[in-house]
């Protein structure tokens, strides 16, 4: 493993759960406030074409309520977009890890998942 990156917010427990997961192994990582450092949307696309748009988009939070996105048959296009604009749309943690020399995605809290990556 050479490089891993937490995207998330602080306050949320999904990001709590993978970083005291990730600390108690004593796995190094970085970790990138997405509230205060938005992602690129050049490095959001990425993301999608990596997991998929519907991965990415967090449909279960109160920012996607809020918003009425159910109701609104939006485009992958329009999605990335509003998950720039808002990035509490934005399923977490994101957590990005070199594997191999080729960079992987892990979506979500998964301790199973977790385990599997990194031991």
């Amino acid at each position: 493993m050479e490089e891993i990156v937490v995207y998330g917010i602080k306050a949320c427990g999904s990001v709590q759960k993978a970083r005291k997961y990730l600390d108690s192994r004593g796995i190094a990582y970085e970790f990138i406030d997405v509230k205060t450092t938005p992602l690129e949307s050049t490095f959001l696309a990425w993301l999608a074409e990596q997991v998929g748009t519907e991965v990415l988009l967090n449909t279960k939070g109160t920012t996607y309520k809020k918003l009425g996105l159910k109701a609104q048959d939006l485009s992958q296009e329009q999605k990335l977009h509003a998950m720039l604009e808002y990035p509490l749309l934005i399923k977490r943690p994101v957590i990005v890890y070199t594997h191999s020399g080729k960079k992987q995605v892990l979506v979500g809290f998964d301790e199973s998942r977790l385990a599997e990556v990194f031991g």
